[in-house]
């Protein structure tokens, strides 16, 4: 690619011919540019990946959208001013009707001599190929998971089938006999089944309605305080106290399913503590991530279920109360922001289920 001349071009390009060779075999894309952004150097892979024009922010500018990314002159002259590598990543690239995620790292130059800021370089690096893999290895996992769910959804449902039809086969023989309270004592048995299979459905579907995932910050004691208000005929007997176990402002994280978790984990701690005992909801943070703690007074569980406890159909609950699938769903909605989930019973009594996730960004 042809270079505007700049007078600053012998001090930002390899002093010597070896080094010009290897900048030029680089699969990554490397720019240089000055204080006004004008590029001064670029290398062969850096052409392919980009429009290259006078500016390396218009070039970027070309095949960006400034909706997502904004004003590239601001975004790059900050990264030059702030001393420090800048990276933007899955950059969404498009050229020549082709699209490309792009990561880009913006360094400042320095003159080693004089330690004077000279501009700044860019590495371009093509991840498509990469993100798409890590895409098809996602949907491969979620693929046999589903496929392991479904195999304990049938062995689930097959049960109470299997019962509904033999009782029903013993209420056509005793109704033939007139044997009307026999009868219905079997039918009785017919409902109880179908209930476990409508509770079982229940829980599939309410999972399948928050499959998608939405990204945007949101502060996580608002989550908190419409779980509280959305389980309020769950809770009103129970006493709920939420503690703010940190300084400075509030935790913000990605995304709305977090809703659905608090509410699951609101209703266990109701459930284990007969509904009317306390529930202590604390919220934490450090330098990256955000916690949050759900401690209960009720009988706790068995220290071998502590893993147990949140694979699909486990429950702890008596027969007809639960269903083993709120707290797997949990799980695999924390694990899709990059999260943990992890149980464990208190030392004064109780358990305690702590969510910890990833904190998100604020501009």
């Amino acid at each position: 690619m042809a270079v505007p001349d700049n007078k600053h071009v012998d001090d930002l390009q390899p002093s010597h011919d070896l080094g010009r060779s290897i900048v030029e075999s680089l699969c990554t894309g490397i720019v240089a540019y000055d204080q006004s952004l004008k590029i001064i150097h670029a290398n062969t892979q850096a052409a392919v990946l980009i429009e290259l024009g006078e500016h390396f922010d218009t070039s970027l500018a070309k095949g960006t959208d400034s909706n997502i990314w904004g004003d590239w002159n601001s975004l790059i002259k900050a990264s030059i001013a702030s001393d420090k590598e800048s990276e933007f990543d899955l950059v969404k690239y498009s050229r020549d009707g082709n699209l490309r995620l792009l990561s880009i790292v913006c360094s400042p130059l320095i003159d080693s001599d004089t330690n004077n800021i000279l501009g700044g370089t860019a590495m371009i690096t093509d991840v498509t190929e990469r993100i798409n893999i890590v895409h098809q290895l996602a949907q491969a996992e979620r693929l046999a998971s589903v496929g392991k769910v479904a195999g304990k959804v049938a062995h689930e449902l097959n049960n109470p089938i299997d019962g509904i039809l033999r009782y029903l086969n013993l209420a056509v023989r005793v109704i033939d006999t007139d044997d009307i309270p026999k009868a219905k004592e079997y039918l009785a048995h017919c409902r109880q089944g179908l209930m476990r299979m409508v509770a079982i459905i229940s829980e599939l579907l309410e999972f399948s309605r928050f499959a998608h995932i939405s990204f945007e910050p949101v502060a996580l004691d608002k989550i908190i305080e419409e779980a509280i208000k959305a389980m309020h005929l769950v809770v009103k007997d129970l006493t709920v106290k939420v503690i703010d176990d940190y300084t400075g402002q509030t935790p913000w994280v990605k995304g709305g399913n977090l809703f659905q978790v608090f509410c699951n984990l609101i209703k266990n701690a109701s459930d284990a503590s007969g509904r009317t005992g306390t529930l202590e909801i604390t919220i934490g943070k450090d330098n990256t991530d955000a916690t949050i703690a759900f401690k209960d007074n009720g009988h706790g569980f068995e220290p071998e279920h502590a893993d147990k406890i949140f694979e699909p159909f486990f429950t702890t609950k008596g027969t007809g109360k639960g269903t083993g699938l709120g707290l797997a769903i949990c799980k695999d909605i924390i694990e899709k922001y990059d999260g943990t989930i992890t149980a464990e019973n208190a030392p004064d009594g109780g358990s305690v289920f702590t969510v910890t996730l990833p904190m998100a960004v604020i501009d």
